[in-house]
């Protein structure tokens, strides 16, 4: 039944609500039988969700989670209370949900079958059904106003961050990105938001004034008070409505502090709304997530290191580079690789600077750039450092372990994925 589902990734990107509103409705709704936070962001998003979801789980609350991409294994995607989700659920789920759009295929009521994102996501709103989830933490897959998880009513939700990714699909400009991603706004709900350009920031508020919904800058009448311990800074983080810490934030990285507070802002919002979650739980949330593939730092038998870190566009790779200037001055090596939409000369000027060797490689994906035309793409750039290609992602991370005690895997979240899956394999990663 999994392998019928994941068949369907061939049939590409669809956005759009119409498949996945008809596909609900002759389900039932499961989407309405549980209160949703929705996270959205061009970055962030994945992280935020997962420190919310953890929050709620510390509170009590019978939580779930849907995220994507997968690093590894399908049944990420899927997460109720602290566990992953069962694998015989997840089949019985999926083969309801497929049998059902079968069937309205064949009746005619849609004209195409759904995509493997649409069906994803229906498979995620029954699973939470059945699984009598209370609250259930969704992040967008891509955009927001036409992405499949936008058939929600969510009680509040969050934009993390906009920039410059997917340019194909929501536009070129970040006034046109805004206005995406602001199409999660429905009416009279709260909207948390991070940091903005001034422009994504004016369509958000006016998208939210139109729906009559409140808008919560995250950053507003807040203050974050550093101590640095070791690698980790130890904070305390004050908002409007309360003060959390001293606490050090379980996911690396400056820019983790502002998604920290996004979701305790957004956490704080859905307080307002009703959902149980005291000051303790969401402490915990932050202190004790876990979220696989975002400056995981994995240490080897013999000494050495491998930072995975997902960051595929130009913002995701200034943070990382940020982190490794502040954390990793002895210039890592950078295993590398990227899907065909991507800005690799960006991504390299942003990365190249911190990097001691490059390595390039590609997943195993139709969408990647192969390593050779990668590395020819990188060589272009002019870098001063040495350059190969590897098309095996764990090879690639050998090779550049032979060159430095720590690699930085990045550029994709498949090539992290399939290094961490490289890792388990040898029992490193358990």
């Amino acid at each position: 039944m999994l392998d019928r589902l994941l068949a369907l990734e061939t049939s590409g990107i669809k956005l759009g609500l119409d498949n996945i509103s008809r596909l609900c409705a002759a389900l039932g709704h499961p989407e309405r039988t549980f209160t949703t936070l929705h996270v959205a962001g061009t970055n962030g998003k994945g992280s935020v969700t997962a420190m919310v979801h953890a929050a709620l789980v510390a509170a009590g609350v019978r939580a779930g989670r849907y995220i994507s991409p997968h690093l590894v294994d399908l049944s990420e995607r899927f997460v109720i209370g602290s566990g992953p989700i069962d694998t015989e659920a997840l089949r019985r789920a999926a083969e309801h949900v497929l049998d059902c759009a079968d069937a309205l295929k064949a009746a005619g009521s849609l004209p195409i079958h759904p995509t493997f994102f649409e069906a994803t996501t229906a498979i995620a709103f029954e699973l939470f059904r059945r699984a009598r989830v209370d609250v259930a933490v969704i992040e967008v897959g891509l955009g927001g106003r036409y992405d499949s998880t936008n058939v929600i009513a969510p009680a509040a939700g969050a934009i993390t961050s906009i920039g410059f990714d997917h340019q194909q699909w929501l536009g070129e400009t970040i006034e046109a990105i805004a206005f995406e991603k602001a199409g999660i706004v429905k009416s009279g709900m709260d909207l948390v938001i991070g940091i903005l350009p001034d422009e994504a920031r004016r369509v958000v508020c006016d998208v939210a004034a139109g729906q009559q919904a409140r808008v919560i800058d995250a950053a507003h009448g807040a203050r974050v008070t550093r101590d640095a311990r070791g690698d980790r800074d130890e904070l305390i983080i004050e908002t409007p409505d309360d003060r959390y810490g001293p606490l050090s934030l379980a996911l690396r990285g400056e820019h983790q502090v502002g998604n920290a507070l996004v979701a305790i802002r957004l956490l704080e919002a859905a307080r307002h709304r009703g959902i149980r979650v005291s000051r303790d739980a969401i402490e915990r949330g932050l202190i004790e997530v876990d979220w696989p593939g975002r400056l995981e730092l994995i240490r080897l038998p013999g000494g050495g290191q491998v930072l995975l870190d997902a960051a595929h566009n130009v913002d995701g790779a200034r943070a990382l580079a940020a982190y490794l200037r502040r954390r990793h001055p002895e210039r890592p090596a950078l295993v590398v690789g990227m899907m065909r939409d991507k800005d690799v000369e960006g991504i390299m000027g942003a990365l190249l600077p911190v990097a001691s060797a490059v390595v390039a490689t590609a997943a195993a994906t139709a969408r990647a750039i192969p390593a050779r035309e990668l590395a020819a793409r990188i060589a272009a750039t002019g870098p001063s450092v040495p350059l190969r290609a590897e098309p095996d992602p764990p090879r690639a991370v050998e090779q550049a372990l032979s060159s430095s005690r720590t690699v930085c895997v990045a550029g994709s979240i498949f090539v992290v994925g399939a290094v961490r899956d490289g890792l388990r394999r040898r029992a490193i990663l358990r």
